[in-house]
């Protein structure tokens, strides 16, 4: 269905990139900041109150912006552990951040792993993903990655 609006074309066409953008950078604060707190205490610790402070955040625009169940019948029982790798996520860039790698190093090998395993999930439709064969700009793009993030942490 076409947008009622030219000036919402835009947004339909960059919007997802945008918003991606956006939740990247997002990523990046919340791994500052939980690694701040757990300079002050312990990863452990940092994760539980980033996680509840998180939980808050979610009720409240879930009960904002709540509307009609979009799918019916229940979510594959895997689709409830999202918490358990966000809660890794948390501790363990709480504790490579207040390292030599910062945040900078952090985040370049977090994203590499991200895209690394992002190939395996569409290569072999892990968890549900529609399969999609690697192609060859996949197979440029992680050498490029890879050299970015070593660059990064060892310098040019």
């Amino acid at each position: 269905m076409p947008s009622p609006h030219p000036a919402a074309r835009p947004f339909e066409r960059h919007g997802p990139a945008a918003l991606a953008l956006l939740a990247g950078a997002l990523l990046a604060l919340m791994i500052h900041c939980n690694s701040r707190l757990a300079a002050y205490g312990n990863p452990l610790t940092a994760s539980w109150l980033a996680h509840a402070i998180g939980m808050l955040a979610a009720l409240l625009l879930w009960k904002a912006l709540r509307q009609a169940r979009p799918v019916s019948g229940r979510p594959p029982r895997w689709a409830y552990l999202g918490g358990v790798p966000g809660a890794l996520t948390v501790a363990l860039a709480a504790i490579t951040v207040n390292s030599p790698l910062a945040l900078s190093g952090t985040l370049a090998l977090g994203m590499t792993g991200q895209v690394l395993f992002g190939l395996l999930s569409d290569r072999l439709g892990l968890f549900g993903m529609p399969r999609r064969p690697l192609r060859l700009n996949d197979a440029l793009a992680l050498p490029l990655v890879l050299s970015g993030c070593a660059i990064l942490i060892f310098g040019a």
